[in-house]
């Protein structure tokens, strides 16, 4: 059983190793969401500096690139990078570009891209609404059909048709799903993500 087992070993390590670096990578923000934390002790998680609330986000945007299926068709999905993108007023500054540098999600690298124009985003994989956005209707009606994975920390997002609502909890950055949002732009969202948030706006089926 032993001989058998042995050539699996080298491989396992290796995963282990690249989940605990990029893990630490992003501040070990695998503690809020869904990466498996065995790699990391629990010194290392002490002695990592607080984050602050946006770079919380900009790890949990890297994340919902790895959990999320985008349909082969989407627009993003025929260019050679993951896209993550910011439209009109950008809180992030450089928190983005300082969390996600070197990161890949299938294999292609994530690049940051600030965009002035809603109508510019269906090249992008995920799109980071400001919470200052007026037209919230006008915009999500310009990506209506490019599979964008819509996300923001405004007011009632979910609510109003956006997929994934950033809010605080005390002082942790948890989120709301709108799956029928979702759903509707052939997104799909894994049963472990659904299970991480704090509310989930589901799709009615057929005799409910």
């Amino acid at each position: 059983m032993s001989s058998r087992n042995a050539p699996d070993r080298p491989s396992r390590q290796a995963r282990v190793a690249r989940w605990s670096a990029g893990l630490n990578r992003l501040w070990c923000m695998a503690i809020l969401l869904l990466i498996p934390c065995g790699a990391i002790g629990a010194g290392a998680i002490a002695q990592a500096a607080r984050p602050s609330e946006y770079q919380v986000q900009a790890a949990y945007l890297y994340n919902f690139g790895k959990f999320v299926k985008w349909p082969a068709v989407a627009p993003a999905n025929q260019t050679g990078v993951f896209a993550i993108c910011v439209l009109g007023q950008d809180p992030f500054a450089s928190v983005l570009e300082s969390t996600l540098a070197g990161q890949k999600v299938e294999g292609k690298p994530v690049v940051v891209k600030r965009l002035t124009r809603a109508q510019d985003a269906a090249i992008c994989h995920i799109l980071s609404l400001s919470a200052a956005q007026r037209d919230l209707k006008g915009t999500l009606a310009a990506i209506d059909d490019s599979s964008v994975l819509t996300v923001s920390d405004m007011p009632d997002f979910s609510r109003r048709g956006g997929m994934i609502q950033f809010i605080l909890e005390g002082d942790r950055v948890r989120f709301e799903i709108n799956l029928e949002s979702a759903e509707k732009s052939h997104l799909v969202f894994p049963s472990e993500l659904l299970k991480v948030a704090t509310a989930v706006k589901r799709p009615a089926r057929p005799g409910e």
